[in-house]
C-alpha cells in the first residue's frame, strides 16, 4: 500500500491526477496500461496515462445502487455480466431479484457503451501488463472492486489501483484485491466521493468520447 501526505480537499480531478501521477511515477517507463472507470475517471486517467508515458483505455463496471438511494453502492456488474454484492446486502435484507434487475438494466449501460466507444478506441488487452486502474474516489469500493476482480483474471503482470480518495475500512477491503493501492487521502468521517472536491462536475459522454478519440493507439 501506498499513499502520499496531501491536503484531503482537491480542487477538482485533474489536480487529483497530477497528485497521483507522482505518487506512481515508478510506473514510468514500464509502459503501463491505464484503465479508467467511466465516466468520472477518464480525465484523470488520460493525466496519468500521458504522465507515465503508458496506454490509456476503460474498464467498463457499474454500480448497483441500493433501493432508497441509488448513489449508494451495494454492489456491482462487469462487462461479463458477473455481479459482486456489498455484505451489507444481506444485512439490510435486500432482495435478490431487485440485485438482478438492477444488475440487467447497469449491464445494458456497459454494452451500449462499449458499443459506442469500440469503433472509436478498441479495448486493449491487459494480459501480461502492468495495469494501473483509475477511480476519482471510492466509497463502499463496489464499483472499483469488480473492476479488480475482473481484470484479475485476465492475468495482468500487475495490478495497480490508483483513486484521490477513500474510507479506510474501504481500503482495507479492497488491500487483496490488488498488488498495489495508491491513493492521497483516507479521512474519516467520509460520506461522498465529492465533499472531497470543490469541483466535481458530471463528465459527459461527449468528453469521454473525445478522450478516446484523441488517445493514440498502443504501441
Amino acid at each position: 500500500m501506498s499513499a502520499r501526505t496531501v491536503p484531503e480537499h482537491f480542487a477538482n480531478r485533474e489536480a487529483a491526477a497530477e497528485l497521483l501521477a507522482r505518487s506512481l511515477a515508478a510506473y514510468d517507463g514500464k509502459h503501463p496500461l491505464v484503465l479508467a472507470i467511466p465516466r468520472g475517471a477518464l480525465p484523470m486517467g488520460r493525466i496519468i496515462a500521458n504522465a507515465l508515458h503508458g496506454d490509456l483505455d476503460v474498464v467498463l463496471v457499474r454500480k448497483i445502487g441500493a433501493p432508497d438511494n441509488p448513489e449508494y453502492a451495494i454492489g456491482a456488474v462487469d462487462e461479463d455480466g458477473r455481479i459482486w454484492t456489498d455484505p451489507i446486502v444481506s444485512r439490510l435484507g435486500i432482495d435478490g431479484q431487485y440485485i438482478r434487475d438492477e444488475a440487467a438494466r447497469q449491464l445494458k449501460v456497459i454494452k451500449a457503451r462499449r458499443v459506442q466507444y469500440t469503433p472509436i478506441h478498441p479495448a486493449i488487452d491487459p494480459q501480461g501488463r502492468i495495469v494501473i486502474v483509475v477511480d476519482d474516489g471510492v466509497a463502499t469500493g463496489a464499483t472499483l472492486g469488480a473492476a479488480l476482480r475482473l481484470l484479475r483474471q485476465q492475468r495482468p503482470a500487475r495490478l495497480i489501483a490508483a483513486f484521490a480518495v477513500a474510507p479506510p475500512d474501504t481500503i482495507a477491503r479492497l488491500r487483496p484485491l490488488a498488488d498495489d493501492l495508491v491513493y492521497l487521502s483516507a479521512p474519516e468521517p467520509f460520506r461522498a466521493v465529492g465533499e472531497f472536491f470543490t469541483d466535481f462536475r458530471e463528465v459527459k459522454d461527449d468528453e469521454v468520447l473525445q478522450i478516446l478519440r484523441e488517445t493514440p493507439p498502443p504501441v
